[in-house]
């Protein structure tokens, strides 16, 4: 079976890939000395039946898939800078992918084959970097699509690495924690044995169905079994647990990267002015889509720096209050009950078949962190949000994008707002390379110097008995962490913004732009290897 991925014409390119879609497996193939196993033939009918299910999901009067989407942005961005065909084309390629199917003994005894996928989108900067995700969806173009994102998305906030993404075809809802641990753990050996994961090469993440659980796995796959003598074997992975060499900030990175963005662009005197939308994010109106990890740190750090939080929407159900919800007091009701419903925090619900519509109410800000497409060409005129910052990778289609702006909406794009995370992972790898935990050397010293600061002060007669301990404490590896990641979002703002007015263009189109331009500098200081 060598035709990966179903197509609409099997004789031509997927839309993001330079070359036929057969010569490009069969290349990377022949280049990483990658096979194929033999599947059974009713197995082989039903992984193209299903795929070709997916990919004629939507109708050619439809919105783009995700993979088509990310094109789409592409070529609009490109229109913007004088990048030689040539050049684009090396830039857009996706340089390597990889599909593997492979068997696991259910607790049962019954025995299942497992498909799993990885892209490696750029190596004009490595490692390459971007998560795993385990959803029943996944498949080499949604890989290809996410693989391309991040590399973009690293260029636009100077994280150093390539882009990749990486994903399992299974819904994790439907297998045991020790079933899922067997998975992960032989996932990671495939992606070992075929050159697609290693400190110095792919560095995976968490995404979509997967945690810190799955990468603690498969760090200790890697490092027992090709670890020996390989002393940054720690750093095949990030988003850990501290015990196994996590970051302090990790696990709430990417939503607290949007605030701190949605936050930095509401500070900026040019956007503000540009957008008629008055400073500052106190008591600016919140709804968020999603309440999984993303969208409820975002809820959460809204909260904190003084934003009204009146709506949450999940799956399964909706909540809203005018007046403000508590995100921690609605968190613990959704994790002790599985469902928003029925807090009685709300002054209006809706079960799943009415949650989305609450998108649609009025807000400052809506912030999509669920899945792609959530906001589209048949709801997007009904959107009322001033601003629509992406939690989410893609919740967007370029569709329903143009009639946003055309209603005087903004949109602060995904591959800015939501780097929080790989912002936080590159510090992770940092660390892991390190050996040494931020702040462990240099945070009794800064405590000294403060003190002896505040020593001189209460010396000249100037109270400072009113100050707290946390103003003369040294910075804890959670402070640098922050402060790395908000400069890091701040700069990816200031550069996005001034790209926009330069270029007349929306901050999507900017952060296109920029990367293409970080990019195109790197292959020309680099050259191409003969």
């Amino acid at each position: 079976e060598t035709q990966l991925v179903p197509s609409k014409n099997p004789s031509q390119p997927l839309p993001l890939c330079s070359k036929s879609l057969s010569l490009s497996i069969t290349m990377s193939l022949l280049n990483k000395s990658l096979y194929l196993r033999p599947l059974a033939l009713p197995a082989i009918h039903s992984l193209r039946n299903a795929a070709r299910r997916r990919m004629f999901s939507v109708g050619p009067a439809e919105e783009p898939r995700f993979l088509e989407m990310v094109k789409l942005n592409f070529e609009t961005a490109s229109k913007y800078t004088d990048i030689n065909e040539g050049m684009l084309q090396q830039i857009v390629a996706c340089n390597s992918v990889l599909r593997v199917s492979f068997p696991i003994a259910r607790d049962d005894g019954s025995i299942v084959v497992i498909r799993g996928y990885r892209a490696q989108h750029s190596h004009h900067r490595t490692p390459c970097k971007g998560g795993i995700r385990y959803a029943a969806a996944v498949d080499l173009q949604e890989v290809e699509a996410l693989a391309s994102l991040m590399t973009f998305k690293c260029a636009v906030v100077n994280v150093p690495f390539g882009g990749a993404k990486g994903g399992v075809a299974i819904d994790p809802k439907q297998y045991s924690v020790r079933e899922l641990e067997r998975i992960t753990r032989r996932y990671a050996v495939e992606l070992r044995k075929y050159g697609f994961i290693g400190p110095g090469v792919d560095v995976p993440a968490p995404d979509v169905g997967t945690g810190a659980r799955e990468m603690s796995w498969i760090k200790d796959t890697y490092s027992v079994l090709y670890g020996m003598d390989d002393i940054f074997s720690n750093a095949c992975v990030t988003g850990k647990p501290k015990s196994q060499g996590g970051v302090d900030g990790r696990t709430e990175a990417t939503g607290l990267g949007v605030c701190y963005a949605t936050r930095y662009f509401l500070q900026k005197e040019e956007f503000c002015k540009r957008h008629n939308i008055t400073p500052g994010i106190k008591d600016k109106t919140i709804i968020v889509q999603g309440f999984g990890n993303v969208g409820y740190y975002a809820a959460k750090f809204f909260q904190e720096f003084g934003a009204k939080v009146i709506g949450i929407i999940e799956y399964n159900g909706a909540v809203y209050n005018s007046n403000g919800l508590d995100v921690e007091a609605l968190k613990q009701h959704h994790t002790n009950n599985g469902t928003l419903l029925g807090f009685p925090g709300a002054e209006r619900e809706a079960d799943a078949a009415g949650a989305t519509a609450f998108m649609e109410e009025e807000c400052d800000v809506l912030v999509p962190a669920a899945l792609e497409k959530a906001i589209h060409m048949h709801n997007a005129p009904r959107i009322k949000a001033k601003i629509i910052a992406e939690g989410a990778n893609g919740p967007t289609t370029p569709k329903a994008e143009e009639i946003l702006i055309a209603n005087g909406s903004v949109v602060l794009p995904d591959m800015l707002v939501n780097a929080g995370g790989v912002s936080v992972s590159y510090f992770e790898w940092l660390k892991n390379l390190s050996h040494v935990s931020f702040g462990r050397l240099t945070r009794r010293w800064e405590e000294r110097g403060k003190q002896g600061f505040l020593d001189i002060l209460s010396h000249h007669g100037i109270d400072v008995s009113h100050i707290g301990h946390e103003v003369g404490a040294g910075a804890s590896e959670r402070d640098i962490v922050y402060s790395g990641l908000e400069d890091t979002m701040c700069k990816g703002v200031d550069e996005t913004i001034a790209t926009a007015l330069d270029k007349n263009c929306s901050y999507r189109v900017a952060a296109f732009v920029n990367a293409l331009r970080k990019m195109q500098g790197t292959y020309a200081d680099a050259g191409f290897t003969i």
